[in-house]
């Protein structure tokens, strides 16, 4: 058992520093880019087509998304697929890479109503509510519990600087090994993540894979910047 918590100590605390050198890569890349297009003679910079997903999945997501005060945008290499939507497992919107057993799924949802209601009641003993920014605490515990059949996992606080890439002020990791069943699509491994963004909103990130190995955050590296908080 310790040799097993050891080696998802390992991988998770691979996958957060990943979250951070890519960070500081982009970054780099960016003045690269920018330096080489000070280069060009105006008129020459060809216009680029771009173009997004149009399916209703993906319309509804984005609604969801903009309420939470959240931004998203489809990384490159990815295909939509449908969202995983039962009684278990309830997320917006999923990809995957094709012909790669990785996939991701989300799940966004706004906090401004219910921070609303908390301010309204938190003096009325009688209609007092949860506070809203610590329901991603729980909201991660159940949904890594019914991932894993057991609250044996391995959970790890974000560290600040890489929340900042992310916009928000609190979060969680949890590295899951996997129950076998269909809904999941028999992924043995899973990395879910909780971002929370005080008094506008939650998401809810899932990255599933078969192997845990480099390739498996490489794929997660690919994916980790195309939703954040505004």
């Amino acid at each position: 058992m310790k040799t097993i918590e050891y080696q998802f100590k390992r991988i998770l605390i691979k996958a957060l520093l990943l979250f951070c050198v890519t960070g500081a890569t982009a970054q780099v890349k960016q003045q690269q880019v920018y330096a080489g297009l000070k280069k060009k003679p105006i008129g020459m910079h060809a216009k680029q087509k771009i173009t997004a997903p149009v399916s209703n999945q993906y319309k509804d997501f984005m609604q969801l998304v903009t309420r939470a005060g959240a931004v998203f945008s489809p990384p490159k290499g990815f295909s939509e697929i449908s969202a995983m939507n039962d009684e278990d497992f309830s997320y917006d919107y999923a990809m995957e890479i094709p012909d790669k057993d990785f996939e991701v799924w989300f799940q966004v949802k706004s906090q401004k109503e219910n921070y609303a209601s908390y301010e309204a009641s938190k003096d009325d003993n009688i209609r007092k509510v949860a506070n809203p920014d610590s329901l991603y605490i729980e909201m991660g515990k159940a949904q890594a519990t019914a991932f894993a059949g057991d609250p044996n996992f391995f959970i790890r606080t974000i560290p600040a600087n890489v929340l900042s890439r992310y916009n928000a002020d609190a979060g969680r990791s949890y590295l899951l090994n996997l129950v076998d069943m269909p809904s999941t699509k028999h992924y043995k491994y899973a990395l879910l993540l909780t971002l929370q963004r005080n008094h506008t909103g939650t998401i809810m990130v899932v990255y599933f894979t078969n192997e845990k190995d480099p390739e498996f955050f490489k794929n997660i590296d690919k994916a980790s910047n195309c939703l954040k908080f505004k």
